[in-house]
């Protein structure tokens, strides 16, 4: 009995189906994309709305197949235009972290001088220059909103208060800041009180939306002593490094070929 690739959902409960094979030599969940068009009414509804790719436990029944069933690949040519159809739709690339920064700084003293309550020097700190690389490909762009600044102003018939909140932008040291735009949002609400008479309160929100570099910031510290004459001496080396995302394009025959040879080796 042949175990083939199919392109499968998931079945009414939530749950990959019984008849994938889920064993450590096997793959499933694999390629995930939703089988609705935009803009009809959906085919799938959830949870069964992605399809994946996995293998199956035996041949789809000539007879009929169950919903969680959508279709066979039967070689290794469609298992590519699949993959590739699925990667063009959501982008595929291939993300690979490289260390684009390096610079360390050494501070060194006598152990003594290290936890003085009020400093009075004996410690001397060098710095070296940052070394810097390139990683390969395009240097990944993340693209996000947050909301920067709101303003709730409140008018009564005795007279007006306003509260401001700012939340500024934050992004890592290293990353570039890029593609700034702001939009405003005002929300309007009134309310009636027989005493008090008119409550109006206006919400004015600003989103900003932004693009920055994908470059993360990290440090680490190793600490070494050495005593020479009953006098010790002690040692603080602090390393950070920058760690940029690189994107390359998506291998889909690589992939297709991984894939395949899964399914090669479960049908040996």
């Amino acid at each position: 009995m042949a175990q083939p690739i199919v392109k499968y959902t998931l079945n009414k409960k939530g749950q990959t189906p019984e008849w994938i094979n889920t064993s450590d030599s096997s793959f499933a969940g694999e390629h995930g994309i939703t089988g609705n068009k935009t803009g009809y009414i959906p085919k799938y509804e959830s949870p069964q709305d992605t399809i994946y790719l996995g293998i199956a436990s035996g041949d789809p029944d000539p007879d009929g197949t169950p919903d969680d069933y959508v279709g066979i690949l039967t070689t290794k040519a469609l298992l590519q235009t699949y993959i590739t159809e699925t990667g063009s739709t959501l982008q595929y690339k291939t993300t690979t972290g490289t260390v684009t920064g390096v610079q360390t700084s050494v501070t060194t003293g006598l152990s003594t001088a290290w936890n003085q309550e009020s400093y009075s020097g004996g410690l001397s700190t060098s710095t070296t220059s940052k070394h810097i690389v390139s990683g390969v490909g395009t240097l990944a762009t993340i693209s996000t909103s947050v909301v920067t600044k709101v303003v709730v102003k409140t008018d009564t018939t005795t007279g007006s208060t306003s509260a401001t909140t700012e939340t500024p932008i934050v992004i890592d040291a290293a990353s570039t800041l890029s593609g700034v735009s702001t939009s405003v949002g005002i929300v309007t609400t009134s309310s009636t009180d027989e005493t008090t008479g008119v409550t109006t309160t206006t919400t004015t929100t600003d989103t900003t939306s932004y693009t920055y570099t994908d470059v993360v910031t990290s440090s680490s510290t190793s600490t070494s002593e050495t005593t020479t004459d009953g006098v010790t001496t002690r040692t603080d080396t602090v390393t950070t490094s920058e760690t940029g995302n690189y994107e390359t394009t998506y291998d889909y025959a690589a992939e297709s070929t991984r894939l395949w040879d899964i399914y090669t080796a479960k049908n040996a």
